[in-house]
């Protein structure tokens, strides 16, 4: 979790974010269906104006797909351009660490919402019956806010991926996320009731599909397991500070209308890897 001054997670971190991913405690659940959960945590009563932003837990039950698979579908870069239909664009700016880097993400919005993206520094962490990847946003000098998009402000966002089996496991999906502009209620209703689900699935078909993918494509290069890999220009932490959501513009949608996007409210991307 990021924090003053900025750091990369620690084991601390890492322990206190999987503690959140396995508790009950505090979490209104949203979702419930066919092996998929969405729950919402109300911030305190008594936050600040700018942590009042809700907690988002997503888990997923895989009976047919590694843990190991999983992790490395939501490491490479190149298969999200892939399988993510939201994406705008994604890549990785530098590496701080064997296990940690800074990357860049953008993604659509629904109609007619602003588009946003992120800078965010992730790490991860491997052990014997889990994995965890945890990421925060992060100012770059050379990624500053575009005008053609909102920057959002990660907060803290990540996975615990936790194997049942020697083909199978759950995968459970942790954000506090703020995207800024003063976004009206169905949105944030759209997003944890609709949009979590969806996004679960995807990930799901997206795993089953990766390894004949990758067979095709680099099937021994993954630097998130070998840091040996690893092309990327280091970059050190005095280079960096914590994205704050107060020093970012504010954009006014609460007047926004619900609308159903392009693609239709319905629809789940199904061609995603026919393309």
């Amino acid at each position: 979790m990021a924090v003053e001054p900025l750091q990369v997670p620690d084991d601390a971190a890492f322990f206190s974010f999987k503690t959140q991913c396995e508790s009950e405690q505090g979490w209104l659940s949203k979702y419930s269906k066919d092996g998929i959960g969405i729950w919402v945590q109300p911030p305190p009563s008594q936050s600040s104006k700018a942590l009042a932003v809700h907690k988002v837990k997503g888990q997923i039950t895989i009976k047919d797909v590694a843990a190991d698979t999983v992790y490395d579908v939501l490491h490479d870069v190149n298969y999200r351009k892939k399988w993510d239909v939201n994406m705008i664009e994604t890549h990785d700016i530098a590496r701080l660490s064997a296990n940690a880097d800074i990357g860049y993400y953008s993604w659509k919005c629904p109609k007619p919402l602003k588009n946003r993206d992120v800078v965010t520094l992730r790490s991860w962490l491997v052990l014997d019956n889990y994995q965890l990847i945890l990421s925060f946003s992060v100012k770059h000098p050379e990624y500053p806010p575009r005008k053609d998009l909102v920057r959002a402000v990660s907060l803290l966002a990540g996975y615990l991926i936790t194997a049942t089996g020697p083909n199978s496991c759950t995968v459970t999906y942790l954000a506090q996320v703020d995207p800024k502009g003063s976004l009206p209620k169905w949105v944030v209703n759209k997003c944890s009731q609709f949009l979590a689900p969806k996004i679960l699935k995807k990930l799901h078909k997206a795993c089953v599909s990766y390894p004949a993918w990758k067979q095709k494509n680099k099937p021994h290069f993954k630097p998130w397991l070998h840091p040996e890999q690893n092309t990327l220009p280091c970059i050190s932490l005095s280079q960096l500070s914590i994205q704050h959501a107060a020093s970012l513009e504010n954009i006014d949608e609460s007047s926004l209308a619900e609308v159903t996007d392009e693609h239709g409210e319905h629809s789940d991307e199904d061609n995603w890897d026919k393309k």
